[in-house]
C-alpha cells in the first residue's frame, strides 16, 4: 500500500495524513468518473410488472455532478448494466460520455482518457464492487461507499459517509471542490 491510500481510522474518518493525500490527488482532476448501481443508486434493482428496470438518484448527488461539471471537471459515467433510466439521467444532468452494459471497464476507461487526452492521474473513479477493481486501482483519485468489499475500501483514497444513492456522489463532489479551491465559489454561485 503506498502512502497516498493510508487508512481510514476505526470510526471510518480519514486520518489527517490520508485527507491530505487524498485532497492532493483529487486538487489536479480533469475527469470523473462514476459508477452507477450502488454509488448513484442505493443498489436495489426495481422490476415494474412489465420487466422494466426501475432506479431511484439522489437529487443532491445530481447537483454535485452539475457542480463538477461547471468548474471544469468533465463527468462520466461507466457501468456494467444497460438501462434507458441511466440514459435518461445521464442526459439530464449533461454527462456527455456514457458507456453502458461494459462488464471488462479497462477499455472503456483506456478510450475515454484517450478521447480526453488525458493521463490517468488527471483522471478520479468512484465504484462500489470487485468489477470496479481496475479502475479504483489505475486512476489518480479512487473513492467508494461503505458498503463496498474491503477490496475497494483498502485501495481507495477516499471512503464516503454516506452511502450510494443517499448522498455520496454529492460528498466526493464536493471533495473534488474543494480540493480544487472551487467550492466556495459554487456555493457562492447560489447566493446571487
Amino acid at each position: 500500500m503506498d502512502d497516498a491510500r493510508l487508512p481510514a481510522s476505526p470510526d471510518g474518518a480519514l486520518t489527517r495524513e490520508a485527507a491530505t493525500a487524498a485532497l492532493k490527488r483529487a486538487e489536479g482532476l480533469k475527469l470523473m468518473i462514476f459508477d452507477v448501481d450502488g454509488v448513484m443508486t442505493d443498489g436495489t434493482l426495481y422490476y415494474s410488472e412489465r420487466g422494466e428496470e426501475l432506479k431511484a438518484f439522489n437529487i443532491q448527488d445530481g447537483h454535485g455532478i452539475k457542480m463538477l461539471r461547471q468548474n471544469g471537471v468533465e463527468v462520466a459515467l461507466i457501468t456494467a448494466r444497460s438501462s434507458r433510466a441511466v440514459e435518461l439521467r445521464a442526459a439530464n444532468l449533461g454527462i456527455a460520455h456514457l458507456y453502458q452494459g461494459v462488464e471488462d471497464k479497462r477499455a472503456a476507461y483506456a478510450a475515454l482518457l484517450t478521447r480526453l487526452e488525458l493521463a490517468a492521474e488527471q483522471s478520479g473513479y468512484m465504484g462500489d464492487d470487485l468489477l470496479d477493481l481496475p479502475l479504483i486501482t489505475r486512476c489518480g483519485f479512487a473513492a467508494t461507499v461503505p458498503a463496498a468489499p474491503e477490496a475497494l475500501k483498502s485501495r481507495a483514497h477516499y471512503v464516503t459517509r454516506m452511502g450510494g444513492g443517499q448522498g455520496a456522489v454529492r460528498e466526493v463532489c464536493e471533495f473534488i471542490l474543494r480540493a480544487q479551491g472551487a467550492l466556495e465559489r459554487a456555493i457562492r454561485a447560489h447566493l446571487q
